[in-house]
């Protein structure tokens, strides 16, 4: 038990954050802090999950640490009744208590509800990693230099052809990408497919065109050069109730 049960209680862990679950029950699961250092490589980082996490990984290590010197302090293995009584009442039970307490707090301190994944955080975030590279797509191309401000990069998405909610994860997101260039009066676009995962990641594949993002190399001074337009991935906040890149 003291082998087997841990390893089995972290696998399930690990599959249920596979799942669609509300955001509140997401994080509130120990296994949250394995995932949510992810976000700290995107711009601006969000701390909150970060932080949510090791929080709840430390009322988790303290309650276990608690019950494990409850139940071995009294060592009475002779009667059956007596070990499963002690450990559902020791065991099961408390921690169950901390798992609902935790979702509670978590769900009355975050403004997130559902899955966290919306249409809204998901464009901004898709706008902003796109700024991010089309400049490094730029300098490869030795073209004149623009800042992000200058783009104004902005996206639309939808979701299942628009026929479904534009909310939650899924491999049906379709985005639109648009943006200026100074001097320029045409309006630039170009299209991602986009696959969310449940736990906020998400990788665009570039849909054309093929001399922006449809292709997986660019043609460069130097010779060819991976295009770092064609695919990218980020993360989205699910504890944010506004889009954030």
């Amino acid at each position: 038990m003291g082998l087997l049960l841990p390893a089995v209680v972290a696998i399930a862990m690990a599959l249920a954050q596979l799942l669609p679950l509300p955001v509140a029950v997401r994080v509130a699961l120990p296994s949250y802090a394995f995932i949510s250092w992810e976000g700290l490589f995107t711009r601006p980082a969000p701390l909150g999950p970060l932080l949510i996490s090791i929080a709840v990984s430390l009322a988790w290590a303290v309650l276990a640490t608690v019950l494990a010197y409850l139940i071995f302090l009294r060592r009475d293995f002779t009667s059956l009744s007596s070990v499963a009584s002690r450990g559902l009442t020791l065991g099961a039970l408390p921690v169950v208590a901390l798992l609902a307490a935790t979702v509670g707090i978590v769900a009355a301190a975050t403004p997130a509800m559902g899955s966290g994944i919306g249409q809204d955080k998901l464009q901004q975030s898709v706008a902003t990693a796109f700024a991010h590279l089309y400049r490094l797509q730029t300098r490869q191309l030795n073209r004149p230099d623009v800042t992000e401000a200058q783009l104004a990069a902005t996206t639309a998405c939808t979701k299942g052809d628009g026929l479904v909610a534009p909310e939650g994860p899924g491999n049906d997101w379709r985005c639109v990408v648009s943006w200026h260039l100074p001097g320029v009066e045409a309006t630039g676009s170009a299209i991602y497919q986009l696959d969310v995962t449940s736990d906020g990641r998400y990788v665009a594949d570039g849909d054309g065109p093929k001399e922006v993002n449809g292709y997986f190399q660019v043609r460069t001074p130097a010779g060819d050069a991976p295009n770092p337009l064609w695919q990218f991935d980020g993360n989205i906040d699910l504890l944010s109730s506004s889009p954030k890149g």
